[in-house]
């Protein structure tokens, strides 16, 4: 499945089935079909059976005859969606848990069968955040492990509460671990301390805007957490290896 452009949306909605049949034979020679599902049921593409549940999401290829043995009235969201065929590809399973991502790509799903009809291209890029978030789901590529959804979990609040005041503890509770398992799975994972990993995204982020924008350095200071400006300048050196100012002027 190639991502590195957008999809083209063709049809969106909320499907509903298991009413007149509990049994559905189709293929779509073009196009792909992305599936979030609200029931259980028996669901074969190409002669491979796999089980859908609630949370389930399915992403089916052009061409690929799809089978579905439902258990009554049954509703899920769908996307029936063209991809550009550029790009590296990524390998993504037809079925997959999407576990605590589903009310993410519920509202994605939603808010694209909102605005497919009046915003075409705003349907685009819902369903194109979707499928990035499917594609996310599946192992990475060469067996390595998939990050410990304790830490990415973690490092999301960090990304999301740079401006504020972060301690272990707050990122720990955000996580749902203690604080020590945290510092130990961050560690495993990173090499890096949790500490040490705020401190780099802080200082990253810093950069970019010092390099990037024209906001003044005290505001800079500010959107990175760091309210005391001597506070900051240190850092900066510490970290960066020059003055904001210096920074700035692109050292």
């Amino acid at each position: 499945m190639p991502l590195d452009e957008p999809p083209q949306v063709v049809a969106a909605g909320v499907g509903v089935h298991g009413t007149a049949s509990l049994l559905d034979v189709f293929r779509l020679p073009d196009l792909w079909q992305l599936h979030l599902y609200r029931y259980a049921a028996e669901l074969t593409v190409d002669g491979v059976a796999h089980a859908v549940r609630p949370g389930h999401v399915s992403l089916v290829p052009p061409g690929a005859v799809v089978r579905y043995q439902y258990r009554g009235r049954s509703e899920h969201l769908y996307v029936h969606l063209g991809l550009p065929g550029t790009g590296a590809p990524s390998t993504v399973p037809v079925v997959q848990d999407a576990g605590a991502l589903t009310p993410v790509l519920s509202e994605l799903l939603l808010r694209a069968i909102a605005t497919a009809a009046r915003s075409p291209r705003r349907a685009d890029a819902e369903v194109w955040s979707a499928l990035w978030r499917v594609a996310d789901l599946a192992e990475p590529a060469g067996g390595a492990a998939r990050p410990h959804a304790s830490v990415a979990s973690a490092m999301a609040y960090i990304e999301s509460h740079l401006a504020g005041h972060l301690t272990v503890p707050d990122v720990a509770r955000a996580a749902r671990v203690s604080h020590n398992h945290l510092i130990r799975l961050f560690r495993a994972e990173t090499g890096a301390t949790v500490v040490a990993y705020i401190r780099r995204r802080r200082m990253e982020r810093a950069r970019h805007l010092l390099r990037e924008s024209t906001m003044p350095i005290p505001a800079v200071a500010a959107a990175i957490g760091i309210e005391d400006l001597q506070a900051f300048n240190k850092a900066c050196r510490r970290e960066l290896g020059a003055s904001p100012r210096a920074v700035r002027a692109g050292a």
